[in-house]
């Protein structure tokens, strides 16, 4: 972190602190926000959680989860309220206003002082104070390295660790990512030297499926996924009225890209959602196949190396004769993109 000192005397007395994670957290956004939020409420500040919108229930386990501020039209005035008494907010896990949606409007009239915590590519937010990194496995890893600079590993506990710990491990989809390096793996034996029980904390991610969501993944793979050998690609399309049969909730399609990319040879992996404001869109690729500059160029998205969004307004299908009408042009990098 730039300015370190700076920062650490900014946070020498008690501070009113307002912590914003990205629209739809996942686990290393929230896992990310509430460590946080644990490791400043044991400094001594006033700490409040606010999410743009609610988080799937398979991370309700999480320490302090109770306690987080999803961002409605209904809360919009608390929101408001407690975003314009801030004195320090920390946005965690994105570096694109886009990324926080309804709430951009009550962020852009604070006054607080800002920090940045996260590892996503080609950041265009501004902040007073940054911690980041695009080589981190995760924003939970910055998270422990935050604590870590501010000479607080003492603080460090098993609930912290337990928040840390999901976000890393998500992440890397269970330390497989090439982002998982040897300080990746020192931090996890730490967490568990804490206390985290970390088989715990993955059966509460991994093992607590709805019959409805595996029934979902069950149709999708039967029906929906369509494999392109020549193109070393797979994808899945569904839509709005299949995601209403199978009373899809909010988490219950994550995981769905890697069962394309997890195909012998494919290496390129795309999940297209019709969602009920948008076409929502998930982009997974191996070695060498940038998916963050493919979903960004060409789908109004972006992310990191190898995982990467999109959104669209529009129609699915317009999304999938797109999608096949580009890949003759990337065939090459396609085919050498694990070489």
């Amino acid at each position: 972190m730039d300015n370190l000192e700076s920062f650490q005397s900014l946070m020498q007395h008690p501070k009113k602190v307002s912590i914003i994670a990205h629209h739809n957290p996942d686990a290393d956004a929230l896992g990310s926000s509430l460590a946080l939020s644990l490791y400043l409420q044991k400094k001594g500040h006033q700490v409040s959680t606010i999410m743009p919108s609610s988080f799937p229930s398979f991370l309700d386990w999480m320490p302090s989860s109770e306690k987080v501020i999803s961002y409605t039209l209904e809360k919009e005035k608390i929101c408001n309220d407690i975003l314009q008494d801030t004195e320090v907010v920390f946005f965690i896990d994105f570096s694109a206003e886009s990324r926080i949606r309804q709430i951009q409007t009550l962020v852009a009239n604070m006054t607080a002082t800002s920090v940045i915590i996260d590892h996503h590519q080609e950041p265009t937010m501004k902040a007073d104070f940054w911690l980041w990194d695009a080589n981190a496995s995760s924003t939970a890893e910055l998270i422990y390295r935050f604590i870590e600079m501010m000479d607080d590993k003492a603080l460090l506990d098993a609930q912290m660790g337990a928040c840390i710990y999901a976000g890393i491990v998500t992440d890397t989809a269970s330390f497989k990512h090439a982002s998982t390096n040897k300080k990746v793996h020192l931090i996890a034996a730490e967490l568990i030297d804490l206390g985290v029980n970390t088989s715990r904390v993955q059966r509460y991610i991994y093992d607590s499926n709805s019959e409805n969501r595996l029934r979902f993944i069950g149709y999708a793979l039967l029906n929906k996924l369509t494999i392109l050998p020549e193109y070393r690609t797979a994808y899945f399309l569904l839509t709005k009225e299949e995601l209403e049969t199978y009373q899809n909730q909010l988490g219950d399609s994550e995981g769905l890209v890697d069962y394309a990319l997890s195909v012998k040879n494919v290496v390129l992996a795309v999940v297209i959602l019709e969602k009920k404001d948008c076409v929502k869109m998930s982009f997974r690729s191996v070695g060498g196949f940038q998916a963050n500059l493919f979903a960004q160029k060409h789908f109004n998205g972006g992310g990191h190396k190898n995982a990467a969004g999109g959104d669209y307004i529009g129609s699915p299908y317009d999304i999938e004769e797109k999608l096949l009408s580009l890949l003759p042009q990337y065939k090459t990098q396609l085919e050498e993109a694990d070489k």
